[in-house]
Formats: structure tokens, sequence, C-alpha cells
């Protein structure tokens, strides 16, 4: 008879996993990749699908078409697998996945290609809440740290690992295979979840609350807009701004206290009652904020003052990703066999404010071995942060609140990282055109007046005066970012002193003087 696997069979600490739950673990962490990596492919193909399918003022909507339906949808796929059950939610999430990968790529247009995109965004909401979720259905809290070390290790892979992937597929295969490669992985997934993984079947007398989704799908697209929007399409104090601003503000108010009269919540805010999930949501907040900023200017700053190519710059940020998936493997090992946590948010928010700082002391005169030095510090940082906070979370709360806690402190995370990006970025574009004005004049003004982020090909066509100039612009810029991420990491560490280390539930060395404890609240 065939084996399989059902919620709660991790074993104790010491006893072989058995092969079927090594082969769901292996189905996640293939869906894990398929949600990190999407991005990171696409960006690399994108010159190529302009240069074939044209619609270049629309391409930004390319990438957020998939945010904003990533976004919007996580916490509804967190809240369905609670009422309905784990695995049919996270089957029909990779399915949806897998349907847009393969509309996408065969778009005939920039208008199909967005809209498919968002309809992959849907799906890849339910892939990152599905897999957190099933890991705190299957494996203890005690267990747990290790496998999410794992997790961690797959994200840092698919950010080292997508650019050059993306490339190759693109140059040797054309870019609809940056979607078509989707296909099989997600297939392979399918069918160990489907044959392999068996949960408790659920079924909620209570319906979806609608309106509460509405509410909080409306909040989530106008914040995601703003963040996108603001200082690069429209001036930060333009009335379309404003508007969205205010439509966020009043339909997140709204969702908040129609959640308090909801028969069956989106988001149960008594989950919020746990001192320890309240403060993991803010350290996941900050961590996304930190850690999409430093990828996104740190191979700015090396291709355009320390001359990276584009494809170097990427392997460049391997002290940083490194260190990351190094330290997540350790801190879960070190969490499964002690049953301690505090010590690691505490040190990684240290880690992250110091590294950060460091970085922002960089200049046109720091060589590549001192970032990678000081990208190594922050991925250390970010190493004892990432999956921590996931597994506190979800050690605060009851099981019936597995899903919706995870997809919570996932989309804080996200919702982190479009308000790193958007204020990191105002920060170094306004740095950046007032440093090239004051050192090339008029020219430097009209280098930087579309976009104060320019790519090589423009770089090398700039005069020697305006390529310096700009060099020390960038300089300044990144310094004014990283800077800013340094102060925003300290309120992680002021998070990370009031946690409560609460002992994991669940497997692991036994002690007399450790009784499983119940989810604590303030």
């Amino acid at each position: 008879m065939a084996e399989t696997v059902a919620a709660g069979a991790a074993p104790s600490d010491g006893v072989k996993q058995p092969r079927s739950v090594r082969v769901v673990l292996l189905a996640l962490m293939i869906a894990m990749m398929l949600a990190m990596l999407d991005n990171m492919i696409i960006g690399t193909a994108m010159p190529t699908i302009v240069g074939e399918l044209g619609g270049l003022e629309h391409l930004s909507w390319v990438v957020t078409a998939y945010t904003l339906a990533t976004a919007a949808s996580t916490p509804v796929w967190g809240k369905v697998g609670d009422m309905y059950g784990r695995k049919g939610s996270f089957i029909t999430s990779i399915v949806i996945f897998l349907i847009g990968s393969a509309l996408s790529g065969m778009a005939q247009d920039m208008g199909q290609l967005i809209a498919f995109r968002a309809v992959q965004g849907l799906g890849a909401g339910g892939l990152m809440v599905g897999v957190m979720a099933i890991i705190g259905d299957l494996i203890p809290p005690r267990e747990r740290g290790k496998y999410q070390g794992m997790m961690a290790a797959v994200m840092a892979l698919a950010m080292i690992g997508g650019p050059l992937v993306g490339g190759t597929i693109t140059d040797n295969w054309g870019w609809r295979w940056a979607f078509y490669i989707n296909l099989p992985l997600g297939v392979i997934a399918l069918a160990a979840i489907g044959v392999v993984l068996h949960l408790p079947r659920k079924r909620s007398q209570a319906g979806i609350d609608y309106l509460g989704v509405a509410l909080l799908t409306v909040g989530i697209t106008a914040i995601v807009l703003v963040t996108t929007w603001g200082g690069t399409e429209y001036a930060w104090t333009s009335t379309r701004i404003m508007e969205l601003t205010a439509l966020g503000v009043a339909s997140l108010v709204g969702f908040v206290l129609w959640q308090t009269r909801a028969a069956e919540p989106v988001v149960p805010l008594h989950i919020f009652r746990s001192r320890n999930f309240t403060l993991m949501s803010v350290i996941g907040f900050i961590v996304g904020f930190v850690m999409f900023g430093a990828t996104l200017f740190l191979p700015l700053y090396q291709q355009s003052v320390q001359g990276a190519s584009a494809t170097n710059s990427g392997l460049l940020l391997l002290p940083m990703l490194g260190a990351m998936l190094v330290t997540s493997m350790v801190a879960g090992r070190v969490t499964t066999n002690t049953g301690r946590y505090k010590i690691f948010p505490v040190v990684g928010s240290v880690l992250l404010v110091v590294g950060l700082y460091l970085l922002s002391t960089m200049d046109t005169g720091t060589s590549r071995l001192t970032s990678g030095v000081f990208m190594a510090v922050v991925g250390l940082g970010m190493g004892c942060l990432m999956q921590i906070t996931m597994l506190v979370a979800q050690n605060s709360v009851e099981l019936k609140d597995m899903g919706v806690a995870s997809s919570t402190t996932t989309l804080f995370r996200t919702l982190g990282s479009s308000f790193g990006v958007a204020v990191m970025g105002a920060l170094f574009n306004h740095r950046v055109q007032d440093v090239m004005a004051e050192r090339a004049g008029a020219l430097g003004s009209k280098v930087t007046e579309q976009s104060a982020q320019l790519d090589a090909a423009s770089l090398a066509k700039l005069p020697e005066a305006a390529r310096e100039a700009y060099q020390h612009a960038v300089s300044s810029g990144t310094h004014g970012a990283f800077l800013l991420g340094a102060v925003v990491a300290v309120l992680s560490l002021a998070a990370a002193v009031f946690v409560k280390e609460v002992p994991l539930k669940g497997a692991g060395p036994r002690r007399e003087e450790a009784p499983v404890a119940a989810p604590e609240t303030v």
C-alpha cells in the first residue's frame, strides 16, 4: 500500500522522516521556487518581451499586475485553507498559477500578458501561504525551524539563480519559455501533493466573508498602487496619489471595523491579541522593507559605480544571499535542538542595523571585497529573521488559525517590500537628481529628468564628466537609502526585545521543566 502522510505525522527528533514526508517537502519546495523564481526570471526577459510585443509604456504593469494579485489574494487563500481544507486550496492555487503561466506564454500583446500575469499572481498568493501553512500542519513547531530554514534557502537560491536562468532561457529558447518552464515543475508538485499528502478534510458551515474580502482587496490594491506609482508615474502630492491614499485608508479602516462583526472574518482580529504574533508581523514588515530595497539598489550601485555587468551584479549579491542561506539553516537547526529562538530576532536585528549602516558608508572608492563583506553582514541578519518570524507567528496561534497566521505574516512582508522599494526609491531618486544638478549642471538635470536609474548602455554614452558625476550621485543616493534602512531596522530590534520566548509546541528533546505551552496572549 502506498505510504501517505497525514497532519501531525512528524516524528520526534532523532527519528528518520518517513519517505512520504520528504516527498511532500520536496513538492512544497518546488512550489515555493515557482512563486519566488517567476519575477526574477521575467525581469531578465522583459527587454525581449517588449521588443516582440511592444507596449513599452505599459511595461511596469507586467510586474505590478502580478504583485497586486499576489498581495490581494494572500489573506483570502489563508482563510479558505482554514475553512475548507489546506490540500484542496493549495492544489487549486497551483492549478491557477499554471494556467496563468501557460496563458502568459501564449500572450499576443502586452494587454493580454498583463491580464494573464494577474491570473498567475492570484495563484502565487496561494503558493506562498499554502507552503507555510502545510508545514505548520505537518511539522510540530519544535521541529519546524529546520524545514523553514530549508524554505529560506530556496528563496535565496531563487534570488541568485533567477536572473541567470531567465537570461539563459530567453537567449536559447525564447521569452515564452520563461513562463512555460513553470509547467513541468508545477505538474511534478501537483502529482506529489495529490498522491502523498493527506490532511483532514474540513467543511465550514459559515460562508466566505465577501464584504471583508472586497474591502481588504481594495485597500491592499490602493496601497500597492500608491507605493508603485508615487514619485514615478505621479508626484507624491498629485491628486491621483491622494485619492488612492484616501481610498486605501478608508477601505482598511472599514475592513477592520467589519472584521469585529463578521461571522467568519477573513483576518480574525483575535490573533493580534498575541504579543508575539503582532511583533512578528512588525518584524516581517521591516524584513520585507529592507530586503527588497537592498536587492534593488545594490545591483544598481555595482553596475553604475563599480562597473559590474548586469549578470555579474547578480552574482556579486552572493555574499548577502549566501550568508542568508547558511544562517537560516543554522538558526532552524539550533531552534529545533534547543527550543529557544528569541536570540535570533535580537541578533538578526542588530546585524541588520550594523550591515545597513556599513552599506550606507560606501562611496565611489569602495572595493568589491569591502562591499561584499558589508553585504554578508546584512545577509547574516536577514537569515536570522526570515523564517523565525513565520515560526514564532505560527506558534502563537491555535491550529485552526494556522492559515490566516501564515497569510497575514506573508502579507505584512509583501507590504513591507512595496513600501521599502517606494520610500527608499523616492529618497534615492531625489538625491541622485540633486547631486547631478550640483556636479553636472543643466546636463546633469537633463540626463536624469526621465529616470534616476540609467542602464549600462545609457551610462556608456555619457561624457566622462557626466559619467563621473552620475557615479557620485548613485553613491550618494545609495547612502541615503541604506541609512534610512538602518533607521527602520532599529524598529525591528525594538520589537525583538519585547518577544516573549514561549516554549515551542510539539516534538523535540524532552525536558521536564519545559512543558508544552498554550499560545500566549497579552
